[in-house]
């Protein structure tokens, strides 16, 4: 069900939300967190449509906000249930000073004694912490991936970074980081003297992996940037009892060579989006390695 409020207030948002759940059954009960996404001047139904995903594992409610077509005031619009996956999706439209004032905007849509996750599915803040809605939030997700400047994204949020901020480019990484941990957590455990790391040219992942290298290994990381690459393509590492490779060269298998040992095939494609929302969602704590590596890791990385 899809409701339209134009020329409308958040109080009457809200008052419409509670009528819809007692005369029609939208539960807003067992929410287990507020999650408000900024689009900007971005199409927001790439991100209404990945929160719907993530929803399925955490029921939410959703407040979207996105540029207002209007010269003052505020346009809104209800999703509620085959349109909302298991959440709530509440659009809003602001324009003019009502955009000025996001925080007090979504106040009254906050759920009531639920931590509140903010989301910039497009170009972050330079410092969400101190973003009117991150300010307000324990967990803050950007996705430097999607920004116009990839890199120097995720270079401003490593100067701005505060505990409580986390990147979806760390996130995509994910299942790399496992099966190269797992891998150097068998003999021989001869330590790692340089590591190679190829990939798409302006792929934030890229970057962060390298980050995580330097900063775990303690070794020296060179990163190989390959225009139109499918993210990342390999990871080698180099010991003195021989090399390890993670190959990834279509995005989708990876083969892993060891010395003394057969190669194996994973299954290594690519993230979707609505996965990796759904991992960050999972946590409200503070993610204490990936600050650690954006801020002390990353500066190892030629940009």
């Amino acid at each position: 069900m899809i409701i339209d409020m134009p020329a409308t207030t958040t109080r009457a948002v809200a008052k419409r939300l509670l009528t819809e759940r007692d005369e029609g059954g939208a539960v807003a009960l067992g929410r287990v967190l507020t999650l408000i996404v900024d689009t900007g001047d971005h199409d927001p139904e790439h991100a209404i449509a990945a929160a719907n995903d993530a929803s399925r594992e955490h029921p939410c409610r959703v407040i979207l906000i996105t540029e207002g077509t209007g010269t003052d005031g505020l346009d809104a619009q209800i999703r509620l249930g085959g349109d909302a996956g298991a959440s709530e999706v509440i659009i809003l439209r602001p324009s003019g000073e009502v955009d000025e004032h996001l925080d007090t905007l979504v106040m009254p849509l906050l759920l009531p004694d639920a931590p509140i996750v903010a989301w910039w599915p497009y170009e972050p803040p330079a410092v969400p912490s101190e973003h009117p809605l991150g300010h307000m939030a324990q967990r803050r997700i950007t996705d430097s991936t999607r920004a116009a400047k990839p890199g120097a994204a995720l270079r401003a949020l490593a100067a701005g970074y505060s505990e409580g901020d986390t990147d979806l480019a760390w996130t995509r990484a994910t299942l790399w980081r496992g099966l190269i941990a797992a891998t150097l957590d068998q003999p021989p455990f001869s330590p790692v003297k340089r590591a190679f790391i190829s990939g798409e040219s302006q792929h934030p992942s890229v970057d962060m992996v390298a980050a995580w290298l330097a900063h775990a290994l303690r070794c020296p990381v060179d990163v190989e940037r390959i225009p139109d690459a499918p993210a990342i393509t390999q990871v080698r590492l180099v010991r003195s009892t021989g090399e390890i490779v993670l190959d990834r060269p279509d995005g989708k298998t990876a083969a892993l060579r060891q010395p003394d040992q057969p190669e194996h095939r994973i299954a290594l494609p690519i993230r979707h989006l609505r996965e990796c929302l759904a991992e960050e969602l999972r946590r409200l704590d503070p993610d204490e390695v990936y600050g650690e590596v954006l801020t002390k890791g990353l500066p190892k990385v030629t940009a």
